[in-house]
């Protein structure tokens, strides 16, 4: 199989080492220059291509003989609130020009890699049992509560129609809040939260959170990014797809105090200075979480489940560089 991984992030980049260590050949495209790290390969090759370039990468996808795509390419919360004009085109036409790519070019399966966030909207009114992924939204009192879920909803409906009406084989893998990166590079909110709690706990000082946005009111549910990738592997592999779309979590959640215990578990000294007060849920979003999310269509239709806890994460992460 050649496979073209769109993003080289980390989850983009984990992906790509698990197919290459298995034998597929595989691309990763981004729009900047990526540094592979420790999962450098010589069977797999990054190149520059902006999926914003659609015949780019339309010569790119036929030249490689790209057999499938995993896209992961996307502007995150933090980069859409500085940017919003680049982070709409991007999650909404740039997943657009994969899938017409992908339709030109016959590629059999394109896996889209989306947000849980899609459903937070929905939380006031769902009742406790795990939320499934065909969830109840209204079309505008529930409408989604940032641009990044707003993007990310638009792209899945793209998906779908691209599958509906041009037969593209798609899916669509709703990730809980990923835990991925390192303090250098913690760019999304939980690993921003852990980025100060980790970096604290290293120092012996004391963690002081004063941005809102890192706290939240209930429980919220998390996925380790290599979970993530091995989820993209088994969609790709996964034989016959029937609900299409699937949250890709461990089936549970932790509250704010939650993850500052389990950090205390590597850093028992570690002291939190909490400057703010909320009763919203996780990341700002108006309504605490009823439940963690729905994994039976993943375990069923993808063989998948995830091999990482809370507490696996944080370990890894804090001994990370």
């Amino acid at each position: 199989m050649a496979v073209l991984i769109t993003g080289g992030g980390v989850v983009g980049l984990r992906t790509a080492a698990l197919l290459a260590a298995r034998g597929d050949r595989v691309i990763v495209a981004d729009v900047r220059a990526v540094d592979p790290g420790d999962l450098s390969r010589d069977d797999l090759a990054i190149v520059t291509c902006d999926i914003l370039d659609r015949d780019a990468l339309e010569r790119l996808v036929r030249s490689q003989g790209i057999t499938a795509i995993v896209h992961t390419a996307a502007l995150l919360s933090t980069a859409i609130r500085r940017d919003p004009v680049r982070g709409v085109m991007v999650n909404t036409v740039g997943t657009t020009n994969v899938l017409e790519v992908a339709r030109a070019c016959a590629v059999r399966r394109v896996v889209i890699a989306s947000s849980t966030t899609v459903g937070y909207t929905c939380f006031g009114t769902h009742g406790p049992d795990p939320i499934e992924e065909d969830l109840a939204l209204r079309v505008v009192s529930q409408r989604p509560a940032s641009l990044y879920a707003a993007t990310k909803l638009a792209a899945e409906h793209i998906a779908l129609l691209y599958g509906d009406l041009y037969g593209v084989d798609v899916a669509i893998l709703r990730y809980g809040a990923v835990l991925s990166a390192n303090a250098d590079v913690a760019t999304s909110v939980p690993d921003r939260l852990l980025s100060v709690l980790l970096s604290a706990g290293r120092a012996g000082s004391t963690a002081r959170i004063e941005d809102p946005l890192l706290v939240w009111a209930g429980r919220e549910e998390f996925v380790d990014a290599r979970d993530c990738a091995r989820a993209n592997v088994a969609a790709l592999d996964a034989s016959h797809l029937h609900s299409l779309v699937y949250n890709i979590a461990n089936g549970l959640w932790y509250s704010f105090d939650d993850v500052c215990d389990v950090v205390r578990k590597i850093y028992p000294a570690l002291s939190v200075d909490l400057r703010v007060n909320v009763t919203s849920g996780f990341a700002g979003f108006p309504h605490q979480r009823p439940a963690p999310s729905s994994i039976t269509a993943a375990q069923a239709e993808l063989g998948f489940a995830a091999a990482y806890s809370l507490q696996d994460s944080v370990a890894y992460l804090a001994s990370r560089p």
